[in-house]
């Protein structure tokens, strides 16, 4: 469902899975000629594709916890690989805290491509796309025409920002 989501945006998608192979060879050729950066919460996998796509790095990969079910935070620091058909892969640590207190939450609107194209369309030009009547963003999660869950994420993440962040939108 949530890769939906982001093809529907125009968002290109890979499904890739280092277990079984799944995805890996739409994943290398995605990779060829640039410079990719694997990011992400610790112990989802990146490091995981990386041995998948570079079988030479050897990176270390934690087992799953015991506990959680989930991965565990292996890779300390970032490591740049050089990719046989061209270009540069990054993996990274993995994110444990995620953090956007630098931000207003009209930056943040500009994140999310549905949501910042109808923005300009309110009743109000200061709407807060809370509750206002007219509210752009509001018919069109009603309307179906935007995702519910990408609007409810949003406002989320945008009760997170400190007040500064706040100020500067409203």
């Amino acid at each position: 469902h949530i890769t939906d989501i982001y093809r529907d945006l125009g968002y290109p998608v890979i499904e890739a899975s280092a277990e079984d192979g799944a995805g890996l060879a739409a994943l290398k050729t995605a990779l060829t000629g640039h410079t990719c950066a694997f990011v992400g919460q610790s112990g989802v996998g990146k490091s995981s594709l990386v041995n998948a796509v570079l079988p030479g790095a050897e990176l270390a990969v934690g087992d799953l916890s015991g506990v959680s079910g989930l991965g565990q935070h292996t890779t300390t620091t970032a490591r740049l690989f050089r990719l046989p058909e061209g270009g540069r892969l990054i993996d990274s640590p993995g994110i444990r805290e995620f953090g956007l207190w630098h931000i207003s939450e009209e930056e943040l609107l500009h994140g999310y491509r549905e949501l910042s194209e109808l923005a300009g369309y309110c009743k109000f030009r200061n709407c807060s796309h809370r509750n206002e009547p007219g509210c752009a963003l509001i018919t069109a999660a009603e309307n179906g025409d935007i995702d519910e869950e990408r609007l409810s994420n949003f406002y989320q993440i945008a009760d997170t920002l400190d007040e500064e962040g706040r100020e500067r939108y409203q």
